[in-house]
Formats: structure tokens, sequence, C-alpha cells
């Protein structure tokens, strides 16, 4: 044996076989006798034998990694569904390398298949580039699957969150309660989940003719939060729907600092359902959206994929949130 430890080739000559063999049955393959396999991992347990992964990603030709590209870390909603899609993977035996694609959206499609040739399978989450650029990704980098895009032309599957509906719950919820004078937080330029919610104010706009609904600019994070809270006040609104619950708690913050009271003089509501909506001052009302569920669904849709290669798959499936009541939100001040 070689001083770094035991070789193929070592494994081979103990157990009086040839590398070819030892290779096949390292690999899982169940076309080598029974009596001869058995041999071969005798041998190798005897050795301390472990196969090179690089060697064994040669050999079949894949290298059991799966990139998933997201566009930052910032959000808990996209670990939510990162940690879905791990979960998944791990029980069929895949890795997963994240990569991050960042803030520039013309660099993204160089970024998509870059991670792709390190890998032998590609989950995009929250892809924010043009719907063309998308198309020629996906039909570069199949097997491919994109998540949290609302699409149906797309060449690969497609999993969505129903921002629509989510937003539709959120308003109604406040007009339940008595307001008809609302502002909406919207998520940053580029956010493709912000038009679908845009369609849900004008949506309400049509069923509430008495109803009000100013859009205010916001953005993606608790610093965005904190900008938009005076020009969320200044509308008069008596309540305000936030892009994402990461805007809303530094809405809340800085209402705070205002001395604004939130429920009492303003409701204020979130969406995503994150775990610092549940710690916020006061607890945020939301939507819960099932990040987990998204993401074990992406891991079932790439799987599928890996196992028919070249099999056009167009799966397209939304998931709707659920309104979640905490004390950020009561009936419109007298």
């Amino acid at each position: 044996m070689r001083k770094n430890g035991p070789t193929i080739g070592d494994v081979a000559a103990l157990a009086e076989v040839s590398r070819a063999t030892v290779s096949r049955v390292m690999n899982g393959s169940t076309t080598v006798d029974p009596g001869i396999a058995e041999r071969v991992r005798s041998a190798a347990a005897s050795l301390n034998y472990r196969p090179s992964n690089l060697a064994r990603s040669l050999s079949l030709g894949r290298t059991g990694t799966v990139a998933v590209s997201v566009p930052d870390l910032r959000n808990p909603m996209l670990h939510a569904v990162l940690q879905g899609v791990t979960e998944a993977a791990e029980r069929d035996g895949y890795h997963l390398l994240v990569s991050i694609a960042g803030e520039d959206i013309a660099a993204e499609e160089a970024h998509f298949l870059d991670a792709r040739q390190r890998c032998d399978g590609l989950i995009l989450i929250n892809p924010r580039g043009p719907q063309e650029q998308l198309r020629a990704v996906l039909q570069q980098a199949a097997p491919a699957v994109v998540v949290n895009r609302e699409t149906s032309t797309l060449p690969a599957p497609c999993l969505s969150i129903d921002h629509q509906y989510g937003l539709t719950l959120l308003i109604e919820h406040l007009v339940s309660l008595g307001h008809r004078h609302l502002a909406y937080v919207a998520g940053p330029q580029g956010a493709v989940s912000d038009p679908p919610r845009r369609r849900a104010v004008s949506a309400a706009l049509d069923t509430h003719p008495q109803l009000r609904i100013d859009i205010v600019d916001g953005g993606r994070d608790v610093f965005d939060g904190r900008r938009a809270a005076e020009s969320a006040v200044s509308t008069g609104a008596t309540g305000v729907l936030v892009f994402n619950d990461l805007v809303a708690v530094g809405l809340l913050a800085r209402l705070h600092e205002l001395g604004v009271d939130v429920p009492g003089e303003v409701s204020v509501t979130g969406f995503d359902d994150i775990d610092l909506s549940h710690c916020s001052f006061p607890a945020l009302t939301t939507v819960g959206v099932p990040h987990h569920d998204l993401g074990r669904a992406a891991w079932a849709e790439m799987a599928a994929l890996l196992r028919e290669p070249g099999v056009d798959r167009r799966t397209v499936r939304s998931f709707r949130p659920q309104l979640v009541l905490r004390e950020s939100t009561e009936q419109v001040p007298a």
C-alpha cells in the first residue's frame, strides 16, 4: 500500500479480481457475481479503503452534487427553502453547492451556467433576470428547476408562491377590520414577486370602490423598512401592507421611534412568516408560506429529471400562503 492509503489496485490484488471489478462493486453495480462482490467488499473493509469521490464522478459521469443559486442570503425565507431542498437531497445521496448570484441581473446568465458546469443539475431560486434570458439559461443548463417565478412557458419545472392570493388575504383582513385607507410598501425594483402583489392591489380596488391604497417605495430588508416608515405614515393610511416580514420589522422599529402606536394608530402586516415575525413588537400579522415544502418539491422535480435525463418535464405548481393573525393588526381607530 502507498503511504497515503490503500488504492483500488491494493483491493483488487487482495480480492484477486480486476480493478474494473472493484470499481463496479464500489459504484453499486448489480452485474457482479454476489460472491465476488462480497469478496471485494471484505477486502476493502480489511484495508480501510475509501473510493475517491473524484474518481467515482469521472467513472459514473456525474458528481452527486446539484447547484442551488439564490440572489442573496439576507432573507430567512431563502434559508427555509434551502433547508427543504437540502433535507430531501441528502436522502437521495446528493449534496448541494449553494451559489450566490448577487445583485447584478446582467451577470446572472453567466453565473448560472458556470454553476451548472460544476454539478449534475441546477435549481434556481428567485431568479431575477428577464424571461428571455432565463429561457436561454434553461435551454443550456438542463436539468434545471425554477423556484418562485410565475411562468408556464419556460422549458423546466416551475414552482411558485401565489403572491397575489397572499396579499389579497391581508387586504381582505384589514378591510374586515374596518380599514378603508391602506398603504402598500412595495418590493425592490425588479423583484419578480412585486407585480403579482400590485395586481392584488388593483383587484382589491375594483372589489371595494370605497377603498384607497397608496403605493410607497420600499425594498427587501429591515433598513428599507426603516426608510419607508415615515412615507407610509404620511399617506394617512390606517393599515400598511409590507412587501415582506424583514421590511415590516424595520418599519415597526422606526414607527416605535416615531411614537406611532401599532396597532392602536396603524395596523401593519408582513409577508412570509419568517421566525423573526414572531419576535417583533408587536408580533407581526402576516401570511405563512410553506417554504420547506417548496424546497422539498423543488428537489422532487430535480430528482425526477436526474432519473430520466432528457425527459421534457414542465410541471407548473403554485403554493398558496395562509393568513397568520398576530398583534400588529386590529380594528381601525375611531
